[in-house]
């Protein structure tokens, strides 16, 4: 019982990633996309400011799927990242490069040095979707089991690389759905319809990638196949198509109120309905949650941490990013920065 509650929770937190990491990794593909230096520099201006505020915060989730999975889940962790290494360590690089890049942009005052730091965010904020999602698919094929050798078959396949461009094409659907409201937020009413028009393409995207996986997971992945098109993976697989197209309506009405949630409910339902279709494996079909589960005391410590963890620090998260969504929260200025003083001036 412990395990399956510990299994839920990894799921829920690689739920909340996929939506809050990956508005920020669709803000970066828009980034990437937006054109040359005058072109590009109003939506950059945008993702700039709209990213600012949050997107530290953000990673936080895919640790905490790491933590769960490691410690609750010592043998598929081995698994995955035996057999897996290529694709998370690129998918780690591009973390890195994309923080980095973000991060030193804005400071830099040489126009060289800015664009540089800018391909770094945008690039990588294309390949690190791409390869969590392609570990991902390998996972959901059946590829990875127990002993499993690190290989090219177990992640450059059929099901690795759609998952790999859906990944890439919601994260695209998410960010400019967030980026039309804080278009508005921040009264620049000239990206609201840049924006929207992305929004509606990504989600078109969505949709014919959605069409051609159904084939290609019938054929690749029959036991997650399986689990989608019948029980609780259907019905959720259903509210997120409706979820989504609930978001595409209030985009072409320009009604952006509730397009935030719905396009996150959107997401988030589609993982959860790949965590019903998986159960009650781990790894399909070689290694259940039952069989996969770490020592007994471990399970128990896990739940306890993760209840504290929601007790204490889930309610500062429902704060930030409601302040964040409500335009609360601004960036620094480098006025204010200025004005703070250097360490040690007022000694």
């Amino acid at each position: 019982m412990t395990a399956d509650l510990v299994a839920w929770v990894m799921v829920l937190a690689l739920a909340a990633y996929a939506c809050a990491g990956g508005t920020d990794y669709g803000a970066g593909f828009w980034d990437l996309t937006a054109g040359g230096a005058e072109r590009g520099k109003r939506p950059r201006w945008l993702i700039d400011h709209a990213m600012a505020p949050v997107w530290e915060v953000n990673n936080v989730w895919l640790i905490f799927v790491f933590i769960v999975m490691w410690t609750g889940f010592p043998v598929m962790f081995q698994a995955v990242f035996g057999a897996l290494w290529l694709p998370l360590a690129l998918a780690a690089i591009g973390l890195v490069l994309r923080g980095a890049g973000f991060a030193l942009r804005k400071p830099t005052r040489r126009l060289a040095q800015r664009r540089i730091y800018g391909a770094m965010f945008a690039v990588s904020s294309l390949l690190t979707p791409f390869f969590l999602g392609a570990a991902l698919g390998a996972v959901a094929s059946g590829r990875v089991a127990v002993g499993t050798a690190a290989s090219a078959r177990a992640w450059a396949n059929p099901t690795s690389v759609l998952t790999g461009l859906l990944a890439i094409a919601a994260t695209a659907f998410l960010g400019a759905v967030f980026l039309c409201s804080d278009a508005r937020r921040f009264e620049a009413d000239d990206l609201v319809d840049h924006f929207r028009l992305r929004a509606l393409l990504a989600f078109c995207a969505v949709v014919v990638l959605g069409l051609i996986g159904l084939p290609v997971t019938h054929d690749d992945a029959r036991y997650v196949w399986d689990g989608l098109t019948g029980g609780w993976g259907l019905l959720l697989l259903v509210l997120a198509a409706i979820c989504g197209l609930v978001t595409a309506v209030l985009l072409l009405r320009r009604s952006y109120r509730w397009s935030r949630y719905t396009s996150v409910a959107s997401v988030a339902l589609t993982v959860g309905a790949w965590g019903c279709a998986q159960r009650p494996y781990l790894l399909p079909t070689t290694l259940t949650v039952a069989d996969g589960a770490g020592a007994p005391q471990s399970m128990r410590w896990l739940a306890i941490v993760t209840a504290i963890a929601v007790l204490l620090v889930g309610p500062a998260l429902v704060l930030l990013y409601r302040l964040d969504t409500m335009g609360e929260l601004e960036p620094l200025t480098d006025a204010d920065t200025q004005s703070a003083g250097a360490p040690g001036d007022n000694l």
